[in-house]
């Protein structure tokens, strides 16, 4: 069952991006950051009452590192998906794990070896082949911002991964990331242009919002209740999904070169994910 739930994580993730790409001509990135965030954050609000989790924590700290750096890196994440190729823009956010990998091996004090080191490179070929077709277009800015933002949702993984260790439910975490995000991109709007909401366009708002809360859901479903290295690979079927929309919708073609970095990518983080040193929380050693 966690598999199958994966799968669905990955389709309402790539659905979100879809929503992404079709709210930009309506709001800029930082108002679809909002609406996801706020929107999110109250559907978030719901559930944790009706499971009668406590919203207090000890460890605001930590949740404002994970909601800074993950509110960075969605802010770019979004941006990049109105300016480039959904498939290309995912996989770009999708280099998170290999990110992951580089930030636990240095703070644990792991050791590299060969394997993990090979897996890196092999993830390292894949950026360059996917940006490199970027450059021929003048977006290689773009296409580096896409790569931030994959680096600080490795940050904000890792504050995921230690806020887990530290005992704290997962939705309190991302109730306090939306809540972070909200705040930020608010505040953000409130010295920027604000764009009025239309019908057409509070439906998007509302596909975004809903996919992105239910997506984090079934995320979250799938690591408690399946294996999760299988659940791990299985995370990158967004950029499956992702690519299909693209075909279908924008009709969104890329070279070859493209393809095969983006295949390198998926199995960097794959091959990062199965290879690198599991460090167990303190009530599974």
């Amino acid at each position: 069952m966690g598999a199958l739930w994966m799968l669905v994580a990955g389709f309402l993730f790539a659905c979100m991006g879809v929503f992404v790409k079709l709210g930009a001509p309506y709001f800029s990135n930082i108002e679809l950051v909002f609406y996801r965030s706020f929107i999110g954050l109250l559907l978030v609000f719901l559930i944790m009452h009706a499971q009668r989790i406590p919203l207090g924590t000890r460890h605001f700290r930590n949740h404002l590192w994970r909601g800074l750096s993950g509110t960075i890196a969605l802010t770019l994440f979004f941006y990049c998906i109105t300016r480039l190729p959904l498939a290309t823009a995912i996989t770009l956010n999708y280099t998170a794990p290999m990110f992951l990998t580089l930030l636990t091996i240095l703070i644990y004090k792991d050791k590299f070896h060969l394997p993990l080191s090979f897996a890196i490179i092999t993830g390292f070929c894949g950026v360059v082949l996917l940006l490199h077709p970027t450059l021929a277009r003048d977006q290689l800015l773009t296409g580096l911002l896409g790569l931030i933002s994959g680096f600080l949702a490795g940050i904000a993984y890792l504050n995921v991964k230690q806020l887990g260790i530290l005992g704290e439910p997962d939705t309190r975490t991302v109730l306090y990331f939306s809540l972070i995000a909200s705040v930020c991109s608010g505040t953000w709007i409130m010295f920027d242009q604000f764009h009025a909401i239309t019908w057409h366009s509070s439906l998007i708002l509302m596909g975004l919002a809903c996919t992105a809360t239910l997506a984090q859901i079934a995320m979250t479903r799938a690591y408690r209740v399946g294996k999760t290295q299988v659940v791990s690979s299985l995370a990158y079927s967004t950029i499956v999904f992702a690519s299909l929309f693209g075909i279908a919708l924008w009709k969104e073609t890329l070279p070859p070169a493209s393809w095969l970095g983006m295949a390198f990518i998926i199995a960097s983080g794959v091959l990062s994910l199965s290879l690198s040193t599991k460090h167990p929380s303190p009530k599974e050693s």
